[in-house]
Order: structure tokens, then sequence, then C-alpha cells
């Protein structure tokens, strides 16, 4: 354990990188994480974000008694790292003085983290496995509001030992609060709370709820802790005495035998107090001999606001909360946890398969690491899953609420993970767009409102739609239909997809010549006026993309309609926006109005072209001016230092960090006040810009991006698992999964049943994960020494792709 490193496993964080952060739980149920210690933080399983929450008296401790030794108890967390600042030191509720391990380091592929934790003073060494079910096409068994904690304890001495692990928890359900000294409040909303033991079958947990609250209460809700471990040891309540006797008595009774004595409370706790349970697990373990501690984290907080959250809550009789989809699955914690327990084997080989296919890809590491890194971001407290299957996310979070509402269209514009992963959340987003957010004029609210009995207001008015987010939820919705190849699901759609279409025309583009010129509000939170790249792009791939999908319907003059619509605007946006070497926004006067990019080099140029390269659309006009526009965007907006940089802006990249600017000025004209975010670095920018160099040819420079953003997610800086824009788990940072299709060269078309490869690096020797909404699997091409000829073949992990065509090395198969 003596540095860091990165390798096909996953990068390695030692106990000093406190921004390593690694959260568990599922799709829509909220998150706990481990961090680099090995601790247990940031408690998010309440239907908000809670970044910096810590649960009181939480944590797993080891007792270790050699035969014929004397015995030694420490906390399975490394030590505390400085600063040691405080103002009255560690609280006891931290348990701040106990011993702790000497040193941990942390190994993080996800959805699966292991710690380990040695320490010189101590005949054992352990480590900390934990994971939530992820299985890409299972957005229910990816979806349980729980973890599995596996502590391994290896007996390094040379006599046999008993070894105890135990997990103490309190008891959150009503909400905890802390007063100026660290001390619980004397008024918390908590109160007669219960901690209860129970044993099912080869089960045995603590189940802690509340007499306290309705079922339909914000605050009704519990949390179990279960063992599968046969020998087991309980406390339900620790003492209820005056000052610090509760980590008193605790830290003695645990020492002493490693036994915990109950101390018998059959009533619940005060009003305003709750109580914290410990369990444990005995073994005896030969020298040498690992023995596995298998616990069961468990959480079910079924109710949230109907809405996003107060401010915009829909408070009509009987609609104040609904539930999360979890509920309708789960009865409760424990109905969850025991779930996990007696589908273990089941759901850890097949959580396991989807991260070994993901990490045994030949893909370069930083490509591997980005994919992984922002997964948790559609099961983080950005996304929620309500009972009905409709799927609801915020731009990102605050530390403590959501952060820019309504699954905003020109944001989740950008992400590509949840299609891929879980293409039917994805296809519930399609449909609240259209189908509840499209007005009659075709109009589509860029934030999803209506469903909660809101609208959006921007600037003290209805809001405009946004002309990039609009038209790219059009491409979007040829993508889910290509991805699950659901012809009911496209025609359900299509009507509302036309009239979408219809009001880029009838709004952004009155004179008909396929170039915006509108005033056209976008993703900069501004108004982009006259022709521009990032809008022209964006109408260009939906006008190809309505093209492809009417032709399918057998709408022959609507394809070709489109078709040439696409044609005369890829015309004109040369004609008006090409520079000689990249595009351009044209105005007469760029100060005209505020916030403009004029003459700059706008990293977003080709945003709806590299979509169209991830959709299958390909080339929205002259290949060549593609080639030069991107790389142009490489030379003027990569920076490799930031030191000399000035960015009256957010920063997001500073000092000696690498990293892509929004836009630049290389030939002059910068505005006075040029659009708002033009001097920030966002890493969901970053990474299209990256996918799109791959499809250009421009290997290398698109693997620098792509290592610059995981550079300064080091563990130390910023957390490896959560890249921030305007929120933490920022839902465009979820765009890097759209450099696995460009890295892969991967064609989809489930309508049609096919596939496709044509890899851009590795050709020889190249492996990788791939999914669509009927299957997903391992793509394998190889380089045959006898013959010099390229061969492949594809395995299929899960569902069903009987008949999908697969072409790949200028061959073709049938699955």
């Amino acid at each position: 354990m003596d540095g860091t490193n990165a390798d096909r496993a996953g990068r390695r964080y030692l106990g000093s990188a406190r921004e390593a952060a690694f959260p568990l739980g599922g799709i829509g149920t909220g998150n706990v994480s481990v961090g680099s210690r090995g601790e247990w933080r940031d408690w998010e399983i309440f239907n908000a974000p809670a970044k910096g929450n810590a649960m009181p008296n939480t944590f797993f401790a080891v007792r270790v008694q050699p035969e014929g030794g004397e015995a030694s108890a420490k906390v399975l967390e490394s030590r505390l790292q400085p600063p040691y600042s405080l103002s009255h030191g560690f609280h006891p509720l931290t348990a701040g003085g106990l011993p702790r391990m000497d040193r941990s380091e942390m190994q993080g592929t996800y959805p699966i983290v292991r710690v380990a934790l040695e320490d010189d003073r101590l005949p054992i060494r352990a480590e900390l496995e934990a994971f939530t079910p992820m299985i890409p096409l299972d957005a229910e068994n990816s979806g349980i509001p729980g973890a599995y904690l596996t502590y391994r304890i290896t007996n390094t001495g040379d006599r046999p030992a008993e070894v105890v692990v135990a997990g103490s928890l309190m008891n959150p359900v009503g909400g905890i609060e802390y007063d100026r000294f660290g001390n619980l409040r004397g008024d918390m909303p908590c109160g007669r709370n219960v901690n209860d033991f129970r044993r099912e079958d080869a089960l045995s947990g603590l189940y802690l709820h509340s007499f306290k609250w309705k079922p339909d209460d914000l605050k009704y809700g519990n949390v179990a802790l279960l063992t599968t471990g046969r020998n087991v040891t309980y406390k339900r309540a620790w003492l209820r005495g005056a000052w610090y006797d509760f980590l008193q008595e605790f830290w003695d009774d645990f020492t002493a035998d490693g036994r915990l004595t109950d101390l018998g409370y059959e009533e619940p706790s005060a009003e305003h107090a709750t109580d914290t349970g410990s369990i444990g697990v005995i073994e005896r373990l030969e020298p040498g001999e690992t023995k596995a501690f298998e616990f069961v984290l468990a959480w079910y907080f079924p109710n949230r606001i109907n809405g996003w959250y107060d401010r915009v809550r829909d408070t009509r009789p009987g609609r104040e909360t609904v539930r999360n989809r979890y509920a309708v699955r789960f009865a409760d914690s424990w109905e969850a946890g025991a779930y996990l327990a007696r589908n273990r084997d089941r759901l850890r080989d097949e959580t396991v398969r989807f991260r070994d296919a993901l990490f045994g890809s030949t893909l370069p590491e930083p490509v591997v690491d980005a994919l992984a890194g922002n997964m948790p971001v559609l099961r983080s407290t950005t996304c929620f899953w309500l009972e009905d299957g409709a799927f609801f996310g915020y731009e990102g979070t605050f530390d403590d609420l959501g952060s820019c509402e309504g699954s905003c269209t020109h944001v989740w514009n950008y992400a590509q993970t949840l299609a891929f992963l879980y293409p039917e959340l994805e296809r519930s987003m399609r449909r609240i767009e259209f189908l509840e957010e499209l007005e009659d004029d075709g109009k589509m609210n860029f934030r999803a409102m209506k469903r909660f009995g809101c609208e959006w207001r921007w600037g003290g008015q209805i809001a405009p739609a946004a002309a990039d987010g609009q038209l790219g939820t059009i491409m979007r919705l040829y993508r889910e239909w290509k991805l699950s190849g659901d012809d009911a699901f496209l025609r359900e759609l299509w009507p509302q997809a036309k009239l979408a279409l219809a009001y880029a025309f009838k709004e952004w583009d009155r004179d008909g010549d396929g170039v915006l010129e509108g005033k056209q509000h976008n993703t900069y939170d501004i108004e982009f006026y006259g022709p521009n790249p990032l809008t022209g792009f964006m109408l260009l791939g939906a006008l190809k993309a309505a093209s492809e999908m009417a032709a399918y319907l057998g709408e022959e003059d609507a394809s070709r309609r489109y078709a040439d619509q696409a044609a005369a605007g890829a015309e004109k946006l040369n004609e008006l926006t090409w520079n000689g070497e990249y595009y351009v926004q044209r105005l007469d006067d760029p100060d005209e109005h505020k916030y403009q990019h004029g003459l700059g080099c706008l990293s977003d140029q080709l945003l709806g072209q590299e979509l169209a390269h991830l959709y299958g659309l390909g080339d929205l006009t002259d290949r060549e001016k593609l080639a030069s526009a991107i790389r142009s965007v490489y030379r003027h907006n990569f920076r490799t230092d930031f030191s000399d940089h000035a960015n009256c802006q957010r920063t997001y990249a500073l000092h000696d960090e690498k990293g892509l600017l929004l836009c630049s000025w290389p030939n002059g004209g910068r505005p006075k006040l040029p659009f708002v975010y033009s001097d920030e670095v966002w890493t969901g920018i970053e990474y299209h810009v990256a996918a799109e160099l791959i499809y250009q040819g421009a290997v290398d420079e698109g693997l620098e991006i792509v290592r610059a953003v995981r550079e300064r997610q080091d563990g130390f800086r910023r957390n490896p698992w959560n890249e921030v824009e305007c929120g933490h788990h920022y839902a465009r940072s979820m765009s890097s999964w759209g450099l696995l299709v460009a890295f892969s060269g991967f064609g989809f078309d489930m309508a049609r049943g096919r596939m496709s490869f044509a890899p851009a690096v590795n050709r020889e020797r190249f492996a990788c994960f791939w999914s669509t909404g009927k299957g997903w699997g391992v793509y394998r091409q190889w380089k045959d020494e006898a013959s010099g000829r390229l061969q492949f073949e594809v395995d299929v992990l899960h569902g069903d792709m009987s008949g999908v065509e697969v072409q790949a090395c200028g061959d073709s198969i049938i699955l």
C-alpha cells in the first residue's frame, strides 16, 4: 500500500484520498457511500441529497482474540485524516477516539468496491467488498434499496483466533439533528423509535423502525442490517445514559469478550430521541484461514414529495406524496434485505459478469475509468424513479437539494449511459417529453413539470422551448427505437415528434432555409441569435433522424421532405457559418445581443454531429469540414495548464490541470460579454468532443482529453465517482458512454436486427462491452496469425439476441 496506481482492475486510492467516495444504492433508491478509509459517509437514503451527512455511532469494528493471547479491537476503518481543527474535537458520536487500522487502500470497479485494511499490531488482514446489484437491462434488480457488505478476515498469525465483526447503526427514522456542541438535539423530530432483533430462516438482523409516523408520511421508513452469519451476538439499543455513556458502555461490552449484551429495553425511545443497535458475527479462524463476514444493509423510505422539491410541490389533496418504485416491490427494508441475502449468488454473479465485461475491455484505461466513473449518476439522488415506472432526473444536486429540476432536455441530450444500460427508463423519459410536455402547437417544455401540476417560468414568464433540447429529443427518440427495435414505441410517439419538428420551422427557421436564425434558448441558459453551429447541427440531425423514421413507417413523402430539408440546411449552414477552419455564429454585431459567441471556436459546435455518429446517422455535411472543425476545437480550446487562464465565471479546472474550454476566440472577435459559461470546463462536453475526435480519426487527441478529465478526478482533488457541473453527479457527464460507442465503432439497429463493430484502436486484439435493448455481452476481435485476417466473435451474456446479424472485419454472422 505504498502508492496510487491504475490498472485494468481499476484505480486505487489510499486512505489519504479524502475525496474518493464510492456510492452504493440502486436506481431511484438513494445512496450511502464508502470512503477511502473504509468509512460510511454521505447518507443520502432519505429521498434527498445529503453530501457530508454522517450517521452517528455507525461503523463496523473487529475484535481478535488469538488462542492463549490478549484480545485487540479496532474500528474497521483506517486512521482519520487531518485536519483535526474542530472547535470541540471529535464528538463521541463520531467514535473518533476509538482505535483504527493503520492503513487502507480502496479499489473501485463500479459497481463493486474493495477496501483493504491492514494494521501492524493486529494478527489479521481485512478487506471490505461492497456493492449494490447492477445488471444492465434489469432495472428492477438494479433498483434495490440496499447493499451487500462483506468483510473478509484473514488470520495472519500463527495461532487460531476468535474473530468478531460487529456493525453498529443508529436508527435514523424521523430525522437526526445536532446542537452547536455536536450533541443530538433535544428537540429532534424523531421519537418512539424501535430496534427489533429478528431471526428468519438463515437470517438474523436488526430492524430499525418507528411507531411515530404513519405509512404515508414523508418521514415514514425503516432500516435493516442483516447477516447470514450463524453465530450471532447483538445489542438492540446502546445505553440510554447521560453524557457519553453510550459509547463507553458499548466499547467496554464489545472488547471484554466479543459478546454484546442486550440491555433489555422494551419501550420505544423517548420523544425526540433514538437508539443505536449493534449486531456481530463470531468465527474461529485457523492460521492462514480467511472467512467472510456477510452483512446486508437495506433501507426503505418509500414516500417522496410529489414534485421536484418544496417550492414546486403539487399540494392538491391526495397528491402531496408519491412512492418510489422500490415500494411497489418491497413492503419494508427487511423484505428488501432478505431478498438480497437469499439471491446473493445470482445477483452477485450477474453483477460481476457485467463488471468483468466492462473492465475486461482493451479500451484505454482512462476511457474505462470514465465509463464506470459516471454510471453512479443514474443511481444517485440526481435521478428518481416513481411507482408507475416514470423516471426523472435533475441536472445534478446541491449538497442537500436537487439542482435544476425537470429532466432538462438540453442537458440530458448529452447523456448516453442510461439509454444503453436501461433503455426502458430512457423510453419513459421520451414518453413524458412527447406525451405530457408537448403543447398543441409543438412547443416542448424543456423541463418536465406538468406531471406535478407546475410550469417552468423564465424571467417571470412562461419559459420558451429550448431549441437544442427539443431537436435533440427527436434524435433520442430515434436512438431509443433503434436500441429497442420497439416499433410500437416509435408509432406511439411519431405524431408528436413530427409536431415538435414542425415547431422548429415555425419558431426558429421562419424563412425555411434549414438554418435556425430566431431567438434560440439553449443549454447555456441564454438565447443565441442568428445562424450558429450548435442548433444548426442539432436541426440537421433531427431532420435526418426524422427522415429515417418516416421511411421506416412508410411515409415516403415526409421522408423525402425531411431529407431535402437536411441537405438544403447543410449547404446553407456551410455557406453562413463556415470560416474555412471551423463553424462560427454569424452575426453582424455580436454585441447587439448579450451572451453570444460570434467568431469564437465553440466546443459544442459539432454536438449534433457527434450524436448523429453515435446513433448511426452518419455525416451531416462534408466530412473534411467536420474533421477540420473538431480538430480546431482540440487545437484552440484544450489547455494543458490553467495557471494563466483568467476565468471570471465558475471554475472547474485550475492551476496546472488540463481541460477543454467551452469556447475560445483564436481569431479575435470575442464579444464584450460572451456567453456566460464560455471560459468554463465541463466534463460532459469534454467527453463528447473526445468521441467526435475518435470518429474523425484523431484518436490520440480524443484520448488526451479523456485522460485530462480523469486526472482531475484523482480522489484528492475530486471524487472519481462524482463529476460536478451545476451540481454533484451531473447528468451531462454521462456523455462519457459515447466513448465506448465511438472507440468500438458500434452500430445498432434492433428494428432491423443488425449490429456492427469497427474498432478505432487495438484492431488486432480488441475486446469491449456492448449493449442494446435486447441483450448485452462482449465483442472480441483478433488477427489470425495463420491467415493474417481479422476474426471476431460475439458473446451474449444477458438477453436474447437470436437472429441478429453482426457485421465486422468484412464479414457477418447470425447470432
